[in-house]
């Protein structure tokens, strides 16, 4: 099995894992090189002492607690395999194609996209789940997408903040115009209706492609895609989904990691990953956008993956994880604000005063 000296010394030229049905010249070696090209170097050194910790755990080792579990903002951002087995073996993850076989360590991992042609174990997705990693299906070519995560934390203290602010009309209101201003950071939109807020993004989002199209020099004409054929799109609108796809599953990531509901949007509505495209958007115009116009500028042979490499690299730049993580807090409420996100207790809820507690009889009252 072998493996690339420059993606050893070099994150940026980092190979991609195999894709469109094709295998990678190195297998799913490479893969686990670029990967972890996004680990600080704290990690890097760990990842060793990682692995040999789970190889030493058997398969019946109670799963890790909460608190044991490595923050989302420390993960990796994603990984993107296709056409392989995925599997367990003690308390980590193995992918194999005809090339080999890797270990990954699950406890590092936030997002595992799994394209077209791969096999999951029941064994494989319990150790996934029980460190807390998101596992997105990803459709052919990146069209579709399919998400299963489960929360960081035990505490319910920010989904039941994000449920009650998105029922006011005025908190949500108030919530959406704080999403709006972070993308208008020398203005005060604090008096805008959405109709006006709408139509300023719109003209945001509009010269931000004329502006990347000038700078890149790739021909931009409208968004235009067809959700059922990948490659009936042009090149940079290709590039767009594949970039889009990524930065909604990071988001998903995260959003279920605090305890969060994809589906409760402010800005968006009706759909179960409401919240993911609110908070995927705050990033687009200096992510997915300019990541877009620039791998396509080189006119790779593969779009969806160049994208995906050029995505993992500026995730890794941007500290894309961490900033997510505080920004929806701060929508959700000022940290200062909130309880103990972390408290692990079962309450009972009273009209009241609004809680009492659980695990009593209350039959004599």
């Amino acid at each position: 099995m072998s493996t690339n000296d420059d993606a050893l010394g070099s994150r940026a030229a980092a190979p991609v894992f195999g894709e469109a049905g094709q295998a990678s010249p190195n297998g799913v070696a490479e893969g686990m090189v670029e990967g972890l090209g996004d680990m600080n170097s704290e990690d890097k050194g760990n990842t060793g002492q990682v692995r040999s910790r789970a190889r030493a755990k058997s398969s019946g080792t109670p799963p890790p607690e909460l608190g044991e579990l490595v923050r989302v903002e420390d993960r990796l951002s994603f990984l993107y395999f296709e056409h392989c087995i995925v599997k367990r073996e003690d308390n980590a993850i193995t992918v194999s194609d005809s090339e080999g076989t890797i270990h990954l360590p699950a406890a590092n991992l936030s997002v595992l996209m799994l394209g077209p042609g791969t096999d999951v174990t029941h064994q494989a997705m319990t150790v996934i789940g029980e460190n807390g990693a998101t596992v997105i299906w990803v459709g052919e070519r990146g069209v579709r997408m399919y998400a299963f995560g489960k929360p960081l934390t035990h505490s319910s203290i920010l989904l039941q903040r994000q449920a009650s602010l998105v029922s006011n009309v005025r908190s949500r209101l108030a919530v959406a115009r704080r999403m709006y201003q972070m993308r208008f950071l020398n203005e005060d939109v604090s008096h805008l209706t959405m109709q006006q807020l709408r139509g300023r993004e719109g003209a945001r989002v509009r010269q931000v492609y004329r502006r990347y199209s000038q700078e890149t020099g790739v021909e931009w004409d409208k968004r235009t895609y067809d959700h059922e054929d990948f490659d009936q799109g042009s090149e940079i609108n290709k590039a767009l989904s594949a970039a889009h796809t990524c930065l909604y599953g990071i988001a998903h990531s995260v959003i279920v990691a605090l305890g969060c509901s994809p589906g409760l949007g402010f800005v968006h509505v009706g759909h179960e990953r409401s919240f993911v495209y609110d908070i995927a958007d705050l990033y687009k115009a200096e992510l997915s956008i300019p990541v877009a116009f620039e791998t396509a500028a080189q006119m790779p042979e593969d779009i969806g993956s160049a994208v995906r490499h050029n995505m993992r690299d500026a995730v890794y730049d941007l500290s894309l994880m961490s900033r997510m993580a505080k920004d929806i807090k701060d929508l959700l409420g000022e940290e200062a604000e909130l309880p103990d996100a972390d408290a692990d207790h079962v309450g009972l809820w009273d009209d009241k005063v609004g809680e009492v507690a659980a695990g009593k009889s209350y039959g004599n009252e």
